[in-house]
């Protein structure tokens, strides 16, 4: 490793669409299974959004990225990767979103790849990124990007979706660059559990079950606990350990920091009851994060919301300690750890 080399954050960009759809809506789905103040108090929903018909995956990504290029005022020219952490629900199957993105801002000198490891795809790209500018002499500027609207497959009639009644529509980016000297990212700590590989996910439309004229309206409404009970299961006795361990090797990786010196907590949203039994696991105070009732949950981009959400209300200021944290259905977790402002 080059120890003089760090990596730090230049700037983000966000996307959200115009329409919302409220807790209210959510709950009247469900035929009367949940009510709307529960859909608020236990689910920690009082809005989310949903996608218009101009926005895809890619193009939401593309989208974001153009707000990152405006409010940075970087040159594309400048982009060497593109890392696109957006989801497979796309506008095209197989068709390769980096390199839409690549095209719609102007890229010209980038190359691009997807990757995708569900909800934690942005803390995941964010090591790759980090691990590629230090490795590589000739790379010095990556843009992490991409969109999310796996709503779409939401059945709310379904009782064991609650968990992903929150699914919401948006586009986030972020750009990473070679001793930028400011918002560096440091330690990260990444868990996997492959056991629970196939306990959710689309269940109609692949290889093993296609769409067919039969299975065609329930194929579009197919996202499902595939063996709920041992999802469940297994992610409670876990879940949270596996989290709070994540969470210390990021830190030992930051120059063995300790949760004390955390000042933000960068969470993805989860229901109302875990996002405040984790603040209070790391000794923080609902004014150390946001919980993002208002938004949904865009996936991997909640985490770039949530940076952009905590820098505009002052909770994040120079010299903050940012820990963000993910997890995503598969089941994999993961933890970095963000040092905002210029470098100590």
């Amino acid at each position: 490793m080059k120890e003089s080399v760090n990596v730090g954050i230049v700037g983000l960009g966000i996307y959200l669409p115009e329409t919302t759809m409220s807790a209210k809506e959510i709950a009247d789905k469900t035929n009367g299974v949940w009510t709307e103040q529960n859909i608020i108090d236990k689910l920690g929903i009082k809005e989310k959004y949903i996608p218009g018909k101009d926005d895809g995956t890619q193009e939401m990504g593309a989208l974001a990225a153009l707000d990152l290029l405006k409010n940075t005022g970087v040159d594309p020219l400048d982009i060497d990767v593109i890392l696109d952490m957006g989801e497979e629900w796309k506008e095209y199957p197989l068709t390769t979103s980096a390199l839409y993105v690549q095209d719609r801002i102007g890229a010209l000198n980038a190359w691009g790849i997807d990757v995708q490891n569900r909800c934690c795809t942005t803390v995941t790209a964010m090591k790759m990124a980090k691990d590629m500018l230090i490795a590589d002499d000739d790379i010095h500027n990556i843009l992490i990007v991409g969109g999310y609207r796996n709503g779409d497959f939401v059945d709310y009639a379904d009782r064991n979706m609650s968990m992903m009644f929150n699914l919401s529509a948006g586009g986030g980016a972020i750009l990473l660059r070679k001793n930028h000297n400011e918002n560096l990212l440091l330690g990260k700590g990444l868990l996997s559990d492959g056991s629970l590989a196939r306990t959710a996910g689309v269940e109609i439309g692949g290889t093993i079950n296609p769409i067919t004229k039969d299975n065609l309206d329930e194929a579009y409404s197919s996202l499902r606990l595939m063996d709920a009970d041992k999802m469940k299961a297994r992610l409670n006795e876990v879940s949270h350990s596996n989290w709070l361990k994540c969470i210390d090797m990021a830190l030992e990786r930051s120059g063995n920091m300790k949760v004390e010196d955390i000042d933000y907590l960068n969470i993805l949203h989860i229901k109302r009851s875990g996002h405040l039994g984790m603040l209070k696991d790391l000794g923080l105070s609902e004014d150390q994060s946001v919980y993002l009732e208002d938004y949904g949950h865009l996936g991997q981009i909640d985490q770039i919301l949530s940076l952009k959400l905590g820098l505009e209300s002052g909770k994040i200021k120079d010299g903050s300690n940012v820990c963000v944290i993910a997890a995503g259905i598969g089941y994999v977790w993961a933890a970095d750890i963000i040092q905002w402002g210029p470098a100590k």
